[in-house]
């Protein structure tokens, strides 16, 4: 048994970025990253464009021009404007190109088919350029960006439908157990209804992950050596849920030892979540979590999300973790560090009651784990704690 920080680093050193190319439309590309750098096809702007609403001028050396049209987004007008001649302009519109300055409305006086400016400006002033943000053949974004919404906006203004990017990760859940019974079905007595398959599931794609297939095992051995051998063989990442405690129907460790694969880990001093298991088999990674709801979550969140992130080659790879003040006592029963189901709000969060590893009713509520240290044994009101922050 090995301890968290142990643990986590383990996942970290064995947790390789996935190298493959794919390609997204812009819609489905989101939080991808780029395989290689994206050059723009055009100048963006593509045109000299006002930058507010006003006047487009001619300069010349008195306040007062000549108003001779009007120019709106979206228009292709392409005046010639004398000096001393002025257009009303809007935000967006195209500049013609013998126009020099654009004058704010605000500073702007309107007599008639006059108008008269409060000051002099200055060549190209309120006017973008052509190709200010980007020019036609340079790179508009560089390979290994993170395709954030504004990511995406801004190749979208550039007329980019589809990019390439890094593959994201393809990804088996598979369930264990007779017990289990998926819902729908009549709950007969001795069985419970299936629920880790679904959150594990959900819990991936809330972090942008939807190559997700779910699988479910009974507890035989060749049966569960058979389907570990196939998932593994098709999948860049596996997670197994219950099976990999040490019971006479817990076969998930002995199929996974029969099919070689390199145990980095198994079992965590902690709470909840001790019997889990961490190896690799070439270039897929493997994850066996306890069976218990809670403690199937937890891990997922301080060790999975890491090996997630390392495979997407992210520069920040755990999930943040701040002080708060805590508005509850906590004692802590035995020695092992503590993962605590909580409530975070503007830096105080609450402990909340029901911290089994087999209810999720609590974690339903939290947004947060409140970490209690293994020299730790109680939490006091008002004790600075240390927080992990939950994906929303």
């Amino acid at each position: 048994m090995i301890g968290i920080v142990e643990a986590i680093e383990l996942v970290k050193t064995h947790s390789k970025p996935i190298t493959k190319e794919t390609h997204k439309s812009l819609e489905k590309a989101g939080r991808y990253s780029l395989y290689k750098n994206v050059v723009s096809p055009i100048n963006m702007p593509p045109f000299r464009q006002s930058a507010m609403d006003g006047y487009a001028l001619c300069l010349h050396d008195s306040l007062t021009y000549q108003l001779i049209g009007e120019i709106k987004a979206g228009d292709s007008l392409q005046p010639t404007i004398k000096k001393g001649e002025a257009v009303r302009i809007f935000t967006g519109a195209p500049v013609p190109d013998t126009a020099n300055a654009v004058m704010m409305q605000e500073k702007v006086t309107v007599t008639d088919s006059q108008i008269i400016v409060e000051f002099q400006i200055d060549t190209n002033h309120n006017i973008r350029p052509a190709g200010e943000q980007v020019k036609k053949g340079d790179v508009a974004l560089k390979k290994g960006t993170k395709l954030t919404p504004a990511a995406i906006g801004y190749l979208s203004s550039l007329g980019i439908q589809e990019v390439p990017v890094f593959k994201k990760p393809n990804i088996a859940i598979v369930t264990t157990g007779n017990e289990l019974v998926e819902a729908g079905q009549q709950l007969t007595y001795g069985k419970i209804y299936e629920s880790n398959s679904k959150m594990l599931q959900n819990a991936l794609y809330n972090l942008r992950f939807y190559d997700v297939s779910l699988h479910k095992v009974e507890d035989d051995f060749d049966r569960t050596k058979s389907k570990l051998d196939e998932v593994i063989n098709k999948n860049d990442l596996v997670i197994i849920s219950g099976g990999i405690s040490v019971g006479d129907y817990d076969f998930v460790g002995k199929a996974l030892e029969e099919l070689h694969v390199e145990e980095h880990f198994y079992k965590v001093k902690q709470k909840p979540g001790k019997p889990l298991f961490f190896g690799t088999k070439n270039n897929t990674h493997i994850f066996a979590l306890p069976g218990n709801p809670a403690a199937a979550l937890t891990c997922f969140y301080v060790y999975v999300y890491i090996a997630l992130q390392k495979m997407m080659d992210a520069s920040v790879v755990e999930l943040p973790r701040i002080k708060a003040k805590s508005l509850t006592k906590f004692i802590k029963h035995g020695d092992r560090p503590q993962f605590l189901k909580a409530v975070y709000n503007d830096g105080e969060v609450e402990i909340l009651e029901g911290q089994s590893s087999a209810m999720l009713q609590t974690f339903a509520l939290s947004n947060a784990l409140v970490y209690m240290p293994e020299d730790h044994s109680n939490i006091e009101i008002g004790d600075s704690v240390e927080v992990i922050l939950l994906p929303v």
